[in-house]
């Protein structure tokens, strides 16, 4: 009994828990589209950024990460390139 109490309070605390998301994009991108589903089945509010239209936040992409592809994802800091699951659920907290 005394374990899923504790459960429930470490989940709740990691609910609590801010996160800014960002999502460097372009219109025609497939692995952006995928990034952008799994965001909204995990229920994950983000930032989405055209890099498309707007050459100075994508030199800022580019100068962060020495990448010139999309997607780039930015969880609180921590810079994923591309879309990968198991980074994505890992910096979201997520389960596996």
């Amino acid at each position: 009994m005394r374990k899923i109490y504790i459960d429930r309070i470490l989940e709740y605390i990691m609910s609590e828990k801010k996160l800014d998301v960002k999502i460097y994009t372009t219109p025609n991108c497939s692995y952006c589209k995928m990034t952008k589903e799994f965001f909204k089945e995990n229920k994950i509010q983000y930032k989405e950024i055209d890099v498309s239209d707007n050459i100075k936040v994508a030199q800022e992409m580019v100068k962060k990460t020495g990448q010139m592809g999309v997607p780039v994802i930015d969880v609180n800091g921590q810079l994923i390139i591309g879309f990968d699951k198991n980074a994505l659920r890992k910096a979201l907290n997520l389960k596996l």
